[in-house]
């Protein structure tokens, strides 16, 4: 089965084709265009649309040259049908429609946080993880029962993600700024206390990014410091409480936030404790790409046929854990 996946939630445009024999995948092309606004300034859904439609083709064209697959050899199409930003999920789901209505391929919807741990299984191994998804668009712990990812702990206001990036462009970073700051954050040992807000195995950072803005003042690299040192503590916390209740064997991380070092450091240390195996999404597929929709949309075409065109659509606000999964 060869599945042509693309992804559009936000500032990252991606087409990928993945290869599916029995229940092994392998990434034969994934190509990303990604929409990188100017310093200090966050993601605009208008101008990142209009990067979408100006990238589309070109980033098929080059997804099917690299895989050397042609159009009419794919078996099916997944699109990230949400959540995500409205206009650029738009993009994505007219090139998925347009292709499969014109070639008469079949087509699905695929929900971008459940692409996110469906691609982290298939390249890390873990078989029933507690899942850690963080990102610019959720920070929420997560196990699989009855048919349905369960939240077991998210943030109550802003993500992971939106709090290094907000961070970030207060200091006149281009987004995303998890990168930048961590690279700062490495050039300092210095602790500057900040609020530490953890409820339960819920998280909240909208009051540690008002207190990080008012410390930089002392010194940039200390305050980005600080910043990781203590949300990533407040998330250490909550993951080890949930990995003792759900009685977890592995802990998986996936998505952009992923990609930190200090952060996998202190969730190794967290495994350690609870006697359970740690793995992280590799660096190349932390972040947004459409190797997640595809392997996710030839997960779902093993128990459905796909969607009709007119059935087809976009949700910006779909959480993963108002859908079942039956695959």
């Amino acid at each position: 089965m060869l599945c042509l996946g693309i992804e559009s939630t936000a500032h990252t445009f991606s087409c990928a084709i993945i290869e599916k024999k029995q229940n092994k995948g392998k990434i034969l092309s994934d190509v990303r265009k990604i929409y990188r606004p100017s310093e200090g300034q966050g993601i605009h859904p208008r101008e990142a649309s209009r990067h979408h439609i100006e990238n589309s083709s070109t980033t098929l064209s080059e997804c099917l040259n690299e895989s050397k697959i042609k159009i009419k050899d794919l078996d099916m199409i997944a699109y990230a049908g949400g959540p995500g930003l409205g206009p650029c999920l738009r993009v994505g789901a007219v090139v998925a429609r347009s292709l499969s209505s014109y070639y008469k391929i079949p087509i699905y919807p695929v929900n971008h946080a459940i692409g996110h741990i469906e691609l982290g299984k298939l390249l890390t191994g873990a078989k029933n993880p507690l899942v850690l998804l963080v990102s610019g668009g959720h920070t929420m712990l997560l196990a699989f029962v009855s048919g349905r990812w369960r939240v077991f702990g998210e943030t109550l206001d802003i993500t992971l993600g939106q709090l290094l990036d907000q961070f970030g462009r207060s200091l006149g970073f281009a987004s995303p700024c998890g990168k930048k700051i961590e690279e700062l954050a490495n050039k300092s040992e210095e602790y500057i206390s900040l609020p530490y807000t953890v409820k339960g195995n819920d998280v909240s950072f909208s009051g540690l990014l008002s207190a990080t803005k008012n410390i930089t003042s002392k010194g940039v690299e200390s305050a980005c410091f600080s910043l990781q040192e203590t949300a990533f503590a407040m998330i250490a916390e909550a993951t080890e409480r949930a990995l003792a209740f759900t009685k977890k064997k592995e802990l998986m991380i996936v998505g952009g936030v992923a990609a930190n070092k200090r952060l996998s450091s202190m969730l190794k240390n967290v495994c350690k404790n609870q006697k359970s195996k740690f793995f992280v999404v590799p660096l190349n597929y932390a972040g947004d790409c459409g190797s997640q929709i595809a392997w996710t949309g030839l997960l779902e075409s093993t128990v459905g046929k796909g969607s009709k065109i007119e059935d087809t659509f976009v949700k910006q606000s779909w959480r993963l854990d108002t859908v079942d999964v039956r695959y």
